[in-house]
């Protein structure tokens, strides 16, 4: 199942990102082997995700994601809880 992604790092930072396996790709950025931008921030926790139908609606929602302002995806953040 693909996920589009939101984790906040530790410096207060976000990085989205999308994945097949959540679990396992918010272990990866924690132990230093995700994206080059989270490895000198961490930790990072999961503020956010949406289940997409295919990979190619996760990578097109990562890019709409990506070019909202910060307050846009606070918004985002801030309605959603995360289970």
């Amino acid at each position: 199942m693909p996920y589009t992604y939101i984790v906040k790092c530790a410096d207060g930072s976000l990085y989205t990102g999308w994945t097949t396996n959540l679990e396992t790709r918010v272990t990866a950025h924690n132990s230093g082997k995700g994206a080059r931008y989270t490895r000198s921030r961490l930790p990072v926790t999961l503020v956010y995700y949406e289940l997409q139908p295919d990979e190619s609606q996760a990578r097109k929602r990562e890019y709409a994601i990506k070019q909202l302002e910060r307050k846009d995806k606070e918004q985002l953040i801030a309605g959603f809880t995360v289970s």
